[in-house]
C-alpha cells in the first residue's frame, strides 16, 4: 500500500504557506498526501476579493476554490477536499466531526499535519487543531463506526504559525524543502488573494533553511540546505538509537 499523509487546513490557503514543501517532498517521495480545507477562508483571509466592486460570498469561495486548487496541482497534492465550514468562526458539530473521522479512516496517513494548538490572532486555526486531536482520538476507537479499519498512532505535526513568538510555538523537527522549494513557491504564487505574504513566507523558509545547517549536528551530511519548514511534534518519538 501507498504510503500517505493527511493535512487537515482551516482555511484553503494555509497549507499551502506552512506545509507546501512538505507536501510536495513526501510526494516527491512516494506518498499519497490529502489535504482537507476546512474552511475557504472567504469572510476573514479574502479581503483583496471583497474590495473588489460586486464581489459575493459565493464569488469569494469560488475563487479560493480555484487558487487552492491550482496550488495543490502545483504540489503535486493526491487529494483536496473542501469542507466549507465558513470561517471567522470556524465551527464544526459532531456531523461534520465524524466526516473528517471518515476521510482519516480512509487515508490512513502515516503523520498528520496541522496548525499550532495557541493562536491569539486567528483562533480558527488553533480550533483546527482541537479538532484534528479530536477526530485522531475517535478514529482510534473501536467502538466508533465498529468493522471499519481503525486508526493506528499517527504523528501530529504543528506547522509554524504567522507569529511564533506569540504561539507557544517551539520546532523540533526542521525539514529540507530546497528539492522542491521551486513548486512551493509556484505553489504560493497561486494564492492570488493574499500577495502580500509571497514574500513573508519566502522569508521563512529561508531562514528555516539557515536553523536546519545550523542545527543539523552533521546529519545533514554537509548539503547546504537553502529552504526548510519547522515543526512541532505533539506525541513522543520513539527510537532505537540517537
Amino acid at each position: 500500500m501507498a504510503k500517505t499523509a493527511l493535512v487537515i487546513s482551516a482555511h484553503s490557503a494555509d497549507f499551502v504557506w506552512r506545509c507546501g514543501g512538505a507536501i510536495a517532498l513526501h510526494q516527491d517521495k512516494g506518498y499519497e498526501v490529502t489535504v482537507v480545507c476546512l474552511s475557504y477562508g472567504e469572510r476573514g483571509e479574502s479581503a483583496k476579493l471583497w474590495k473588489q466592486e460586486g464581489m459575493t460570498l459565493d464569488k469569494v469561495k469560488a475563487a479560493r476554490r480555484k487558487e487552492a486548487e491550482n496550488a495543490a496541482t502545483a504540489l503535486g497534492v493526491h487529494d483536496i477536499r473542501f469542507f466549507d465550514l465558513g470561517d471567522y468562526p470556524l465551527e464544526m458539530d459532531r456531523e461534520a466531526k465524524y466526516r473528517l473521522v471518515d476521510v482519516i479512516r480512509a487515508v490512513q496517513p502515516a503523520f498528520m499535519l496541522s496548525h499550532s494548538q495557541y493562536d491569539p490572532y486567528n483562533t480558527d486555526h488553533m480550533y483546527a487543531t482541537q479538532v484534528a486531536l479530536e477526530t485522531r482520538m475517535i478514529a482510534q476507537a473501536w467502538g466508533h463506526n465498529p468493522g471499519e479499519k481503525v486508526l493506528g498512532a499517527p504523528q501530529l505535526y504543528l506547522f509554524e504559525p504567522h507569529q511564533t513568538e506569540q504561539m507557544g510555538w517551539k520546532p523540533d523537527v526542521f525539514l529540507d524543502i530546497s528539492a522542491v522549494w521551486d513548486k512551493k513557491r509556484a505553489a504560493i504564487e497561486c494564492m492570488q488573494g493574499q500577495e502580500h505574504l509571497w514574500d513573508y513566507y519566502t522569508n521563512v523558509a529561508v531562514n528555516r533553511g539557515n536553523h536546519f545547517r545550523r542545527n543539523s549536528g552533521g546529519q545533514a551530511g554537509g548539503r547546504a540546505a537553502t529552504h526548510a519548514e519547522g515543526f512541532q511534534s505533539v506525541f513522543p518519538r520513539t527510537v532505537d538509537e540517537l
